[in-house]
């Protein structure tokens, strides 16, 4: 038996850690170890098991559902530098949209190259953050534009040291990061479930429209499936415009479900965000999309093919 395995085992014999309370850590080799995540470690979880304590390394986790009493179960996937981004997997109570705009707005930013602008949003307070592709297609001078809250104002700052980390052009995707030295911990979003969406539910919407920064636009879904060019994408009522690509579409529990990237140009209140399933697909398998210089609109590298074995030229007698 594995290592993993007897923790699982271990986990489930303990009678210590109320479940309500616990968290769940999967493992890699689809095992699971229940209890209390005492402190969290750069290369370690610790955690308590009601009966012992046991020490995990990070390396063995893929991913972390923590759960309490009055929320939702939220899921947490780890990275070298922590947490890389949070996810829910239970939607929480809707509260009403000015109180979620105050709690997570510092969460949206704008995202600025030599052709124009968009939007984004931090995943973790590293200075991860997704945008569209499209934003920064062709680009290599990307800013970003994050607004705190500093004695009660916004206060805005501008990041020149931007690095693309992972693109995907066909679910137009990109995942870039601040690499300023002076860049503080910033405030990230919590990833949603869009298949967990109903038609009619209500959303919203912050981003630039048109350059008018930290723009809060509301609606509804009108669909989940709508089909276009081959993809599914999540339709709304929320006023989406040149702008606001690349930034998040909320529910109203404030949590992330989906990329806003597109609109018909001929019509209103017909905005498009690409479901956040894909987001987080897109997030997982990143090094599988990273960006290389050798081809900065490609996200894939091409493998030369092997030689064919020259035949020996017959020794001479």
């Amino acid at each position: 038996m594995s290592l993993y395995k007897h923790l699982a085992v271990a986990a489930l014999l303990g009678t210590g850690v109320s479940a309500a309370l616990a968290d769940t850590l999967q493992l890699k080799d689809t095992a699971a170890v229940t209890g209390k995540i005492l402190e969290e470690k750069t290369d370690a979880y610790i955690v308590d098991l009601g009966y012992t304590v046991l020490v995990i390394p990070r390396s063995a986790v893929t991913s972390i559902v923590k759960s309490g009493p009055a929320a939702a179960a939220t899921a947490i996937v780890p990275s070298a530098l922590g947490q890389f981004y949070a996810s829910t997997t239970k939607t929480s109570a809707a509260r009403d949209v000015s109180s979620l705009v105050k709690q997570i707005g510092e969460a949206v930013v704008q995202v600025k190259t030599p052709e124009g602008l968009g939007s984004g949003f931090f995943l973790n307070e590293d200075g991860y953050l997704i945008t569209n592709f499209h934003v920064i297609e062709g680009e290599t001078e990307i800013s970003v534009e994050v607004y705190q809250q500093k004695d009660g104002q916004l206060d805005r700052e501008t990041y020149k040291q931007v690095k693309i980390i992972a693109i995907n052009k066909f679910h137009d995707l990109a995942l870039l990061h601040i690499e300023d030295k002076n860049a503080p911990k910033f405030k990230p979003v919590t990833l949603g479930n869009s298949d967990a969406l109903n038609v009619g539910d209500g959303v919203f919407a912050i981003g630039s429209p048109l350059g008018l920064e930290r723009t809060v636009t509301q609606g509804i879904l009108s669909t989940k499936t709508r089909q276009l060019e081959g993809e599914l994408y999540l339709q709304t009522s929320t006023q989406i415009n040149p702008g606001n690509s690349g930034g998040p579409l909320f529910n109203l529990a404030g949590e992330v479900v989906g990329v806003t990237n597109m609109k018909i140009t001929f019509g209103e209140g017909l905005g498009f965000a690409i479901p956040v399933e894909l987001v987080k697909s897109f997030l997982d398998h990143r090094d599988a999309f990273a960006y290389s210089t050798d081809n900065p609109n490609n996200p894939f590298r091409y493998l030369e093919p092997p030689s064919r074995t020259k035949a020996k030229a017959p020794e001479a007698k």
